[in-house]
């Protein structure tokens, strides 16, 4: 029996478990197993959580059925006000974690229908306002949190500043104008991983100096949504903000030893519509085995289907790319047929439908999309995760004292905003 946290490099892992260096590296690769680094850099493996992980792809290991996580109680003092909100996976998460919201804001057409008929259909009662957010007077709403899936984009470094007015022209400002009204007790900023290195880090630094200036810490971390109860690679960065004047701790969710595989995560689920590959390239990714990719298919199929980018640098590990029923998903976008972004079904040679990819983004089944059918995979792609959405409000809850702290949660301390380049060593040691 192994150690349970038991943490070694991965060459004694390969020798406990008797499997080899390059297995190991595959399944951290295929985002299956975590690693984290000592003080040398060294990866290092929990043992235990490879053997459970053993267990599992040989099929005599415990399987964790889907479930989109609810809290069976309400919190009537956490009030939120939601922004950007898209088709409402960030909101109905934190709903589901017991956080009430009293307004949500969205401009997209379908995605106003999807969470006015979702409301509806709920009992939410969501106040949701679909006017552009540049007109929304925020000085009417009070709230305890205020989160912002905002889109990301450069900013202007003319001033000396560099916090909330080198924001203007930007929809970070927006969120940014919303705080310095509401002061709410804690902001919750949401984006993708890329921002981090975005205008070489020049754009999150202006954000986090901005956070400093209307008066709160703050911290960040890239979490990964398939150690969060979520059937997809996914890494969504979360921005953290507390008013400096209430002292309110910064916690981030813990990542799970296990992840939910497709297998899982697509049982029974729904028929839909979905979108369907061209004659041409059914016949091309009928050939692609399960798990596989263009680099299955021989030379001369290659090079006919890639075009030009078969000569390009780089992977190209999107093209032509179907899926593993042993895996998560890859992270999904708004076109799941898309040539450079292809999600083609494990076993079927065909995109994945509307509801399949509602579930892999953890929507319960009968959470309802509107508009046509590209709007659809347009919201569930552009979505956070609801579990994932779950986890960050049961955090919230922790921060504000409704809840207690949990074993699922970590406190990290905020960030020192003294660099004009700041850097977070809990974000680095998360990844990969």
């Amino acid at each position: 029996m192994l150690v349970e946290n038991k943490l070694v490099q991965i060459g004694v892992a390969a020798g406990e478990l008797k499997v080899s260096v390059d297995t190991i590296r595959r399944w951290a690769k295929q985002g299956l197993i975590k690693s984290s680094r000592d003080g040398r850099g060294n990866r290092l493996f929990n043992v235990a959580e490879i053997e459970r992980l053993q267990r599992k792809l040989s099929g005599t290991g415990e399987e964790k059925p889907f479930t989109v996580l609810r809290s069976e109680k309400t919190y009537p003092r956490a009030t939120c006000v939601d922004l950007f909100a898209g088709g409402g996976g960030t909101a109905l998460g934190f709903h589901n974690a017991g956080i009430p919201h009293v307004f949500l804001n969205e401009f997209d057409r379908s995605a106003v229908a999807t969470l006015c008929k979702n409301s509806q259909a709920h009992g939410f009662d969501w106040n949701i306002c679909p006017d552009d957010v540049h007109e929304v007077d925020f000085s009417k709403l009070d709230a305890q949190v205020i989160q912002a899936g905002f889109p990301c984009q450069a900013f202007s470094y003319a001033g000396k500043s560099r916090g909330f007015e080198d924001t203007r022209g930007t929809l970070f400002f927006e969120f940014a104008r919303a705080i310095r009204t509401i002061r709410p007790a804690i902001a919750i900023g949401e984006n993708v991983r890329g921002l981090v290195k975005h205008d070489h880090g020049n754009t999150l630094t202006t954000m986090l100096n901005t956070f400093d200036e209307l008066g709160y810490r703050v911290n960040y971390q890239v979490l990964r949504a398939q150690y969060l109860d979520v059937p997809q690679k996914r890494e969504r960065l979360i921005l953290f903000a507390t008013r400096k004047d209430l002292d309110l701790p910064i916690i981030f969710p813990k990542e799970n030893d296990y992840v939910v595989t497709l297998k899982e995560a697509l049982q029974n689920v729904p028929q839909s519509p979905g979108q369907r590959y061209t004659e041409r390239k059914a016949k091309v990714m009928e050939r692609i085995p399960e798990g596989g990719n263009w680099r299955d298919l021989p030379d001369e199929i290659q090079r006919e289907y890639m075009g030009k980018s078969y000569f390009l640098g780089g992977g190209k590990t999107g093209m032509a790319r179907r899926m593993a029923w042993n895996q998560p998903a890859l992270t999904l976008t708004c076109n799941p047929a898309q040539k450079q972004t292809e999600r083609c079904h494990p076993s079927e040679t065909r995109p994945f439908t509307v509801r399949e990819y509602a579930r892999i983004q953890t929507f319960p089944d009968d959470w309802e999309f509107c508009g046509s059918m590209a709007a659809q995979y347009k919201q569930i792609g552009n979505a956070v995760p609801v579990n994932l959405g779950y986890h960050v409000g049961r955090c919230v809850l922790a921060a504000l004292g409704e809840i207690p702290l949990e074993e699922t949660m970590e406190v990290v301390a905020p960030l020192s905003l003294r660099s004009e380049r700041p850097t977070n060593s809990s974000e680095q040691g998360a990844l990969i």
